[in-house]
């Protein structure tokens, strides 16, 4: 899949690694940006479709 999003791109990679700590990290800075409406939903909405596609140390 085709994520636009940087911050998608990141925690997709770093989901594929097993970096649970970092997908941590790249949720919480995400569901910040939401609530604050820094961002439109867009990239919640890309983000939630990454969680349930990939999986944790699932490699490149």
């Amino acid at each position: 899949m085709q994520y636009t999003h940087q911050s998608v791109r990141d925690y997709v990679a770093a989901k594929k690694r097993g970096d649970y700590p970092e997908t941590q990290r790249i949720l919480n800075e995400v569901q910040a940006r939401f609530a604050t409406r820094e961002t439109d939903g867009s990239e919640a909405a890309e983000l939630l479709s990454a969680t349930m596609a990939v999986r944790l140390g699932e490699g490149e």
